[in-house]
């Protein structure tokens, strides 16, 4: 085009009044012109696309409001697909030779209508030839008999949608057929208004009402921008069928049957269609599509739930830490001596500092009073997953992931995980995209083998979306469903396949319901605000749950009972009102590396039977306990990170057997470990962990148990005594480990650091609690007591810096033996009266006040102990005079002589020895269980924390 020419504009205006083949014929004279006529993408081209009476908007139904891409390849698609129905193979079977002398037949148009050539439709069949167009004129055709489509014919309709009607039943006999521009009603003999058992049917722009449609394999079928009103579509071991852009509505039943298996038997249309589905848009991820997963953290709740790295502390939501703990009633404020309480105990009112260490030489201490120094190391905390949690949270702070933490994009997970891309990839069965289903019963129902894919629907209002069972597998993706009125997305008796990138939400039940051998793949999904669960698992369901956000559902965000076994990972749940992951009634499951924060309940709730893998996740923030295990709940506890939740770290309740090993457990407002017995067996949680909750859709959930299968996992195997192992236990509001149980329990090789309450505090234990090899150090209160009719053995620990005395026992039977107690405010070691002690090879110190202290009568042997004296006017044992039962025999005294004496803990090295302690990662269960019936439970306290109970409790 010269420079000299008319404006671009005005080119514009001119061409706009063209007709499509003049803008056809310009766009071949150059280049010039070419890029010209595609100029007119929002003019011309759109016009022609919405005057176009077999066409709708490109978008409809979801988002009729949103412009395409472009028009005209929008208008290109409607075009062509009047075109397409006719490339039949059976012509290009026909003989060459023919087809050299064969005269090419002009297809005929044949009008029916009042004053037109034909009055039925009926009588325009019979005399069409092959791909002739059958026009209706406005009006209603009422057959009174089955049509039977024998040649390949197009019907269309004249005017706009709405103006003919047709009832009819017709049967397809021949190899295509189109249908366009008409309303379909049932006849009075007949629900079905259409079936083919082996041809291909083509629908554009069409109403059904009121009836069924049925395609049977090898047959196929296209069907665009059609609007189904309570009518089914059966659809019968089809190889491929295509529903696109359509609206069901009103479904007494559901809307779209898929069944059997894809029949291997094809017809011509199979290669067309799969061609027209790569070639089409797909909504599969690129690089730049999870923008919208990208939303601000403080939008979560108005929206999608965010993609982010971050945790923003709020300042109303972080529990209070030790470093910010108010002085204890009846303490004087800014005293730097210990009270001595009536049971003999120290409580120090000097400020924790902000790793709690105590050393002898600290500046607090008048060196004057030092007359010797002992060498040894305090074990501390040990290094977790990032540094954001080694100190205290701070309000209005935002906490940095780790990389292994933070959710991967669908694309990166489809790109590292190559069935879940085999499987978004593949097409087969049913292909529905860009559909609307509101306002009914059911959405798409596949069974016995079915295949279906769904990309970029909206599903509404319904009583459930999606069911796949009888071995069937589906493809979902990036799918909206929301507002069912029972479970959004449901699988049974073995079904399976790839949810991936669905935003669900506001369902009435569970979001995701898997039971009975399902095993999907469930990835990169926003799974919110439901009325129940996120996820539920349960009748020997499995399944692979990865990389979702799940927030703010009103119970568990996943759910895990009746033999449901799981893999659980990577899941960001938070702000659920219950537990955020709940195992019960014998579940199982593997749940590793999730961040699991802000839930109302607890963490992880493991009740009944439940078996659980819990490793190396993120537990922090909630409102309540950070992993409950309630009574019979067992499983392994393993790496996890828990922190900063108002409530206790870990609780435990009475039958509980847990392995709780190599966890950090700080800054949580109450106990970091907590065991307890006392219970309330009448009370019930209302509304808790779904207590009401019915998860057989045929109400028979007491029937769940006899269908189960035997439990055949070779690594299962009993277990008969709870274990804390190898964890770090720091800066917890109360005790580190608080024991109040009828169980044996063993606490080996854990380091217990910096707590705002004692380090290890034993309140009842009738069988033997076994306390080994841990470190216990720096707790604002004594190191170790045991009250009273207590059995409690410690053996091999290190206890060190305590702001009380090392060890309180009033225990009638406490053995210490070969344990460091060293640098404690008060007494290393306090034996009260009517105790019953053995203290036997220990090396004690106490800082300021005795070695050993024997308070009252008590019944002790104190032998072959190495005890270090302390201040001037202190001295090394004091002991009633009146106590014959108290045995001293072949101990060591060791006191100073000068100023600069210094001894080490050598021969053996200073306790713990954890190296020789420590054990690998554990082959425990892989089991998992959650109860819908949570046993109430009322536990006393210590030291008047939060109504002397746990959090999760007290807040029902």
């Amino acid at each position: 085009m010269e420079a000299g020419g008319l404006p671009l504009e005005l080119w514009r205006m001119i061409l706009a009044y063209l007709h499509l083949p003049d803008l056809g014929r310009c766009s071949l004279v150059c280049r010039a012109w070419y890029e010209l006529i595609l100029s007119l993408d929002s003019t011309r081209w759109r016009q022609l696309c919405l005057d176009c009476i077999e066409c709708r908007h490109p978008n409809w139904p979801n988002q009729p409001n949103v412009e395409p891409e472009s028009w005209r390849e929008a208008f290109k698609q409607h075009y062509l697909a009047s075109k397409t129905w006719t490339k039949n193979a059976l012509d290009l079977e026909s003989s060459i030779c023919f087809s050299l002398f064969r005269r090419r037949r002009e297809r005929r148009t044949l009008s029916v209508g009042p004053g037109h050539e034909f009055d039925s439709l009926g009588s325009a069949l019979a005399m069409a030839s092959l791909y002739d167009r059958i026009v209706l004129f406005p009006g209603v055709y009422e057959e009174q008999g089955e049509i039977i489509l024998k040649v390949p014919v197009e019907i269309v309709g004249h005017g706009k949608l709405g103006e003919v009607a047709l009832l009819a039943s017709i049967d397809q006999h021949c190899s295509t057929t189109r249908l366009c521009n008409l309303v379909f009603m049932p006849a009075w003999f007949s629900p079905f208004m259409f079936k083919t058992t082996s041809g291909h049917v083509q629908f554009d722009n069409c109403n059904f009402e009121n009836g069924h449609i049925q395609i049977h394999g090898p047959g196929t079928c296209q069907v665009k921008f059609c609007t189904f009103k309570n009518t089914h579509v059966f659809l019968h071991n089809v190889p491929l069928c295509v529903l696109e852009n359509c609206e069901f509505v009103g479904s007494e039943n559901n809307s779209v049957t898929v069944e059997g298996h894809p029949s291997a038997d094809k017809n011509w249309a199979y290669k067309y269609l799969l061609g027209l589905i790569k070639s089409s848009p797909s909504v599969l991820p690129t690089e730049n599509s999870d923008s919208l997963m990208s939303l601000d953290l403080e939008s979560r709740d108005q929206a999608w739930s965010p993609r982010t790295c971050d945790i923003v502390i709020e300042g109303s939501q972080s529990p209070t830490s030790p470093t910010s703990s108010s002085p204890k009633p009846g303490s004087k404020a800014g005293s730097q001596e210990a009270e001595v309480g009536s049971d003999g105990e120290r409580v120090a009112q000097t400020p924790d500092s902000s790793d709690g260490g105590l050393s002898p030489s600290g500046e607090d201490e008048d060196e004057d009073q030092l007359m010797y120094r002992l060498s040894y190391q305090v074990q501390g905390p040990r290094p977790v997953l990032g540094g954001s949690f080694l100190g205290p949270p701070l309000p209005g702070a935002s906490i940095q992931l780790p990389s292994c933490l933070v959710l991967n994009s669908l694309q990166q997970e489809l790109q590292k995980d190559k069935e879940a891309m085999a499987l978004a990839s593949s097409v087969q069965g049913c292909l529905i995209r860009k559909c609307l289903f509101r306002d009914g019963k059911g959405g798409v129902f596949v069974c016995s083998y079915g295949r279906a894919k769904m990309e970029g629907n909206i599903f509404r209002n319904l009583t459930y979306a999606v069911r796949c069972i009888h071995n069937s597998k589906i493809v979902m993706l990036r799918n909206d469903i929301h507002r069912c009125r029972a479970s959004g997305i449901f699988l049974r008796l073995e079904g399976g396949g790839l949810i991936a990138g669905n935003n669900i939400y506001h369902n009435a039940e569970a979001g995701v319901d898997i039971r009975k051998k399902s095993d999907p793949l469930i990835l990169c999904n926003q799974i919110h605000h439901g009325l129940r669960s996120g996820i539920v698992v349960l009748g020997n369901g499995k399944g692979i749950i990865r990389s979702n956000q799940i927030f703010s559902n009103k119970e568990a965000g996943i759910y895990i009972l009746y033999h449901g076994n799981p893999i659980v990972s990577g899941n960001h749940i938070f702000k659920g009102r219950a537990a955020g992951i709940a195992v019960n009634e014998n579940g199982k499951g593997l749940i590793t590396e999730n961040v699991i924060r802000e839930n109302q309940w607890g963490g992880v709730d493991i009740r009944r039977g439940g078996v659980p893998v819990l490793r190396s996740n993120l537990i922090c923030f909630g409102y309540s306990d950070g992993v409950v295990v309630g009574e019979e709940g067992k499983g392994l506890i393993e790496g996890n990170t828990i922190y900063a939740n108002k409530g206790c770290g870990v609780w435990m309740m009475s039958s509980s057997l847990p392995h709780v090993t190599s966890n950090h457990v700080s800054y949580n407002g109450l106990y970091g470990v907590a065991m307890f017995s006392q219970k309330d067996g009448s009370g019930e949680f209302p509304g808790g962990h779904g207590a009401q909750e019915n998860f057989s859709e045929d109400g028979d959930a007491i029937l769940w148990e006899t269908e189960l299968e035997k439990d055949d996992d070779p690594l299962r195997r009993p277990i008969t005594i709870a274990l804390v192992e190898s964890n770090s236990i720091n800066h917890n509001g109360a005790s580190g480990l608080y024991v109040q149980s009828s169980e044996a329990l063993h606490i080996i090789t854990n380091v217990i650091h910096a707590n705002g309450d004692r380090g290890i505090t034993v309140a009842q234990s009738s069988q033997l609690t076994r306390v080994a090899n841990n470190s216990i150090s720096c707790n604002r209160q004594s190191g170790v007591k045991v009250e009273a009719q207590c059995k409690v053995e410690l053996r091999g620990n290190g206890i060190y810096d305590n702001r009380g005395h090392g060890i309180i026992t009033k225990g009638d039977s406490t053995i210490v033996i070969e344990n460091d107690i060293i640098g404690n405010r008060g007494s290393g070691l306090q034996l009260l009266p009517r105790s019953d002690t053995k203290v036997i090879k220990n090396r004690i110190h106490s800082f300021r006040a005795y070695g050993i202290a024997v308070r009252g009568r008590t019944k002790a042997l104190v032998q072959e102990n190495i005890i270090f004296q302390g201040k001037t006017n202190k001295t090394i044992f004091q002991q009633v005079s009146n106590n014959h039962e108290c045995i001293m025999k072949n101990n060591k005294f060791l006191v100073f002589k000068k100023k600069s004496d210094t001894w080490r803990l050598v021969n053996p090295p200073a306790r713990p020895h954890l190296e020789n302690s420590l054990r690998g990662p554990s082959a425990a269960h892989s089991g998992q269980k959650v109860t819908a019936m949570a046993t109430r439970i009322t536990a006393r306290v210590e030291g008047g924390y939060h109504s002397n109970r746990s959090i999760f409790c007290t807040i029902l």
